[in-house]
């Protein structure tokens, strides 16, 4: 392996500073790389299926779903362009592209992973949207879905492409297998980039999730407090939505905060050192995501199942029985139903 490495180095100088054998040993690098070919195997496999279905049932195909299918396509460009590669760099217990390799593949997973997030923020509000518009009549429509799709990676692309004209730039992290924006330069553009990177593409999405979330579940609390006829049934909506609500921010903190906290201790402090192999362990975090997304957001729902059932035992002939109302919407209709017997000012 060594000599292989050396040849390797020998044939391409730059590769001398994207090799670091003290770190880990070959076993460490191989156990990493199973990991993360799992979760990129699972990211691919879950999220083509995600995008699929959804394509080929029309009854799928409600405003929400848009987000949806955005945020099985930015998980999968996750996969492809951030897993698969370093999967393979683990593998070789090195980072073999090179300089302009670790640029093009920290910026794919940032620009992948962002719109990501600013997807989870276009779901939140569609969802605070819907639930809590006390009059019925749903106003996230298709539209609305499509401009936050086209935001999403539109906030994305702004907020990567810096680095392309020299603000900020992009540096192996961990253990070396993967590229992410450069948290432990000392540079004033760098620090300056990461700390406004931070500010408006996680704080801002998170400040999103939660407003909007704490909104909703505010509405629910409200609608079972007041409404005594229909209790039990609004009840039993508030704790389907709300078990929902709680699992997707959980999902979130899990995957983006450890990286997020990390990432912004280095900056503040360049005198913390954080030892590589603990480095890691929020990469892998936030690049799992990509595996628990479509499980959270789509696979929850009934209705999904059965069409992703139908589709992978390659069963071709319609669904008997097939329903043309989602799950989802069902839940919003008999809450909207409780919603309008209330006051308006009761729900403000």
């Amino acid at each position: 392996m060594e000599s292989a490495v050396l040849q390797d180095i020998s044939q391409n100088p730059d590769l001398h500073r994207f090799v670091n054998t003290e770190i880990l040993s070959q076993t460490g690098y191989t156990m990493l790389a199973v990991a993360m070919g799992v979760l990129s195997a699972a990211g691919i496999i879950l999220n083509a299926l995600v995008i699929v279905v959804t394509v080929r049932h029309r009854q799928l195909r409600q405003p929400l779903s848009y987000a949806l299918v955005n945020l099985a396509v930015c998980d999968l460009g996750c996969a492809l362009f951030g897993g698969v590669p370093t999967t393979v760099a683990g593998a070789m217990g090195y980072f073999s592209l090179g300089r302009m390799g670790c640029f093009l593949e920290g910026f794919a997973v940032a620009f992948f992973g962002i719109a990501s997030l600013c997807t989870i923020g276009v779901i939140s509000v569609e969802r605070y949207i819907v639930v809590s518009n006390p009059m019925g009549a749903v106003l996230f429509q298709t539209r609305h879905a499509v401009a936050g799709v086209v935001f999403s990676w539109l906030w994305s692309f702004v907020w990567n492409t810096p680095p392309l004209f020299g603000w900020g730039s992009y540096e192996l992290e961990g253990v070396r297998t993967s590229c992410a924006p450069n948290w432990y330069s000392r540079d004033v553009g760098d620090v300056s980039y990461i700390v406004v990177y931070f500010l408006f593409c996680f704080a801002v999405p998170f400040s999103v999730i939660v407003a909007s979330y704490s909104q909703l579940l505010w509405t629910l609390h409200q609608v079972t407090k007041l409404q005594v006829s229909a209790a039990s049934s609004t009840i039993r909506v508030e704790v389907q939505v709300a078990r929902m609500v709680v699992v997707m921010v959980l999902a979130f903190l899990v995957s983006w905060l450890p990286y997020a906290a990390m990432s912004l201790v280095v900056i503040m402090n360049s005198s913390v050192y954080i030892d590589p192999v603990i480095a890691t362990i929020p990469v892998y975090l936030a690049k799992s995501s990509n595996v628990y997304n479509p499980i959270i957001y789509i696979f929850m729902n009934k209705q999904f199942r059965r069409y992703a059932a139908h589709t992978v035992l390659c069963v071709w002939k319609p669904l008997a029985s097939d329903p043309q109302v989602s799950e989802w919407e069902t839940t919003v209709a008999s809450l909207n139903k409780s919603q309008k017997v209330l006051p308006k000012a009761s729900l403000k």
